[in-house]
């Protein structure tokens, strides 16, 4: 559920950015170009959180959530 949340919302972001950035510029919007750079973002994001991991404090609150 987390990679669909992460590639929607890394969709949306993208797009949004890569038009405005050309819309800014004077360019042409390529959606094909942003989509697959909205992909790479959702990879790159995914494994920065994996390497990052979480904290102890939020080791806890999961344990005792789960007593």
């Amino acid at each position: 559920m987390r990679v669909i949340v992460s590639l929607f919302w890394s969709f949306l972001l993208v797009n949004m950015t890569a038009y405005v950035v050309n819309s800014m510029q004077g360019g042409t919007y390529n959606f094909t170009v942003a989509s697959i750079l909205s992909v790479v973002v959702t990879v790159l994001v995914i494994i920065l959180g994996e390497a990052l991991g979480t904290s102890e404090e939020e080791k806890r609150k999961v344990e005792l959530g789960k007593e």
